[in-house]
């Protein structure tokens, strides 16, 4: 190993050596400046977001899907491109970027081709993990021991993943327990046709998906998705029931859902932090099913069949009631 070490010095000394003045300035720059950012995490972000831009250019005979597959693609690809620049040029926000960039990696498994055939899924995990490691190297010796920062980045992937493998699945039965808890207020029972929930920004704080349960509606019982969080935050909130009654328009500037709060849909779309727009059911869960508590969705559109919560504040309520037209 001595030897091999001694070579590869002399090596790399010919090598430099014989570089004319103004290279070995240029290659002294480049080393110092890409010393003080986590440019190999920035650099490994860049390939996974041009990796999973390519797919959609493929031939068409190797591509999963298209259409919004491909759309989608191309958001996230160009997304975890930006992210590799923002680790380069601002690395100080690298935390931020890099937990945002490893959500984006692991949505593009389900929104996009795969995550690029798993490649550029793989790439941008890499990447995070990276750049949220990653520290500026400290004048004086090193202190002994890892840094913390290490052993969170290495480990918050895989909790990432874990919400992945263990997503509950419709049917199964420890997933049917979780969701089959009977609502609050079951004896009440939801209208036959739920309404329709539009908000413009939905920021939830512990946010989990507890599976599919039913609830009791005047038509019968109707399959639904069990969301359940800590809190809830919505802006420009508008609820219109779809029922054979009057038409109901319920509306708030900002409504805020505090307390043990529960969701049962039967459709949920929105996008995720204005990026990502997805579609839901009770037949296709979102993954993973934890979304961290900084991650919030836009231009939210839900079928709400049921909301039960300790506590509903709302700002600048308005209802109103018209009659709904009775054929030509």
């Amino acid at each position: 190993m001595n030897r091999l070490a001694v070579r590869r010095a002399a090596l790399r000394e010919l090598v430099v050596g014989s570089a004319p003045p103004w290279l070995a300035r240029r290659r002294a720059a480049l080393r110092g400046w890409r010393r003080t950012r986590p440019f190999w995490a920035g650099l490994l972000l860049i390939l996974g977001g041009a990796e999973i831009m390519a797919v959609p250019l493929a031939p068409l005979s190797v591509l999963v899907s298209l259409g919004v597959g491909g759309l989608a693609a191309i958001g996230i690809g160009l997304a975890l491109a930006v992210a590799g620049l923002f680790l380069w040029f601002t690395p100080q926000a690298r935390h931020y970027v890099s937990v945002n960039a490893l959500i984006l990696s692991v949505l593009s498994f389900a929104a996009t081709n795969l995550g690029g055939f798993v490649v550029g899924m793989a790439l941008g995990i890499g990447g995070s993990a990276m750049g949220f490691a990653w520290t500026p190297r400290p004048r004086g010796p090193l202190p002994p021991g890892r840094p913390p920062g290490r052993t969170l980045a290495v480990a918050l992937p895989f909790v990432l993943l874990a919400g992945l493998v263990t997503a509950p699945v419709p049917g199964s039965g420890e997933s049917s327990r979780a969701a089959s808890a009977t609502p609050r207020f079951a004896g009440v029972p939801a209208p036959s046709t739920p309404p329709t929930v539009t908000t413009t920004r939905f920021a939830p704080e512990g946010f989990t998906i507890a599976g599919v349960s039913e609830v009791l509606t005047a038509a019968g019982p109707r399959k639904v998705m069990v969301l359940r969080m800590r809190a809830a935050s919505l802006t420009d909130y508008r609820l219109t029931t779809r029922d054979n009654g009057p038409e109901l328009a319920l509306g708030a500037d900002r409504l805020d859902l505090t307390g043990d709060v529960t969701l049962y849909l039967t459709r949920f779309s929105g996008c995720l932090e204005g990026v990502v727009c997805l579609t839901f059911t009770p037949d296709r869960l979102p993954v993973p099913p934890i979304v961290p508590p900084f991650v919030y969705l836009t231009q939210v559109e839900a079928d709400q069949a049921l909301v039960t919560s300790d506590m509903i504040t709302a700002a600048g309520l308005t209802l109103h009631a018209r009659a709904r037209p009775t054929g030509p």
